[in-house]
């Protein structure tokens, strides 16, 4: 079924309405799709790649806005927030967020914003542990935005080339980011 579902989106990337699809994937992964917004930016960048940037940019706003979303659900609907965790995996309660985001808050964003783990495990956390709402919304801004802008500037570079590299090893590629967040929150458990 996740697959179908991956290949739906990326064929929705080759569409007329492509843009507002981005826009719509973006926003719901934040707080509810399985999916990245990045199976469509990359084919999208690489059609048109004069609007790389543009492309980022939409992703970027649309993913802090669903971003805004999955906090509210974490923060007002308590009890979706903590289902909505559990479906995904992390079904160690309320107390456990409120412990994670108090000792690594920023951190947890800033890392996790960054990678390919999913976004909205941090915002409905964020939301959740009543993490600061205007740091969440700030470090959002940043990962996301750095994460987005830094796929279009990739592609818009190095292009087919470099997109393949990276479908051709990537296991290789998703090990080795797990392995650098794991080293990371080790080094910062540490200090």
């Amino acid at each position: 079924m996740l697959r179908k579902l991956y290949d739906g989106v990326f064929a929705l990337a080759r569409s007329r309405h492509a843009t507002p699809a981005l826009a719509l994937v973006s926003f719901a992964e934040s707080s509810v799709f399985p999916i990245p917004p990045d199976v469509m930016l990359a084919p999208m960048i690489l059609a048109r790649p004069e609007r790389a940037y543009f492309y980022a940019a939409v992703c970027t706003v649309a993913s802090v806005l669903g971003g805004i979303l999955g906090y509210a659900i974490g923060f007002f609907l308590t009890d979706v927030g903590l289902a909505l965790m559990r479906l995904l995996g992390h079904a160690d309660g309320l107390a456990q967020f409120r412990a994670w985001f108090d000792d690594w808050g920023l951190w947890v964003i800033l890392i996790k914003g960054l990678t390919p783990i999913p976004y909205k495990l941090v915002t409905i956390a964020s939301g959740l542990a009543a993490f600061s709402f205007p740091v969440f919304l700030g470090a959002s801004i940043v990962t996301r935005g750095g994460r987005f802008f830094l796929e279009a500037w990739i592609l818009k570079r190095w292009g087919p080339a470099m997109l393949a590299q990276v479908e051709k090893r990537l296991a290789l590629w998703a090990g080795a980011g797990l392995v650098v967040l794991v080293g990371a929150v080790v080094v910062l458990k540490l200090l």
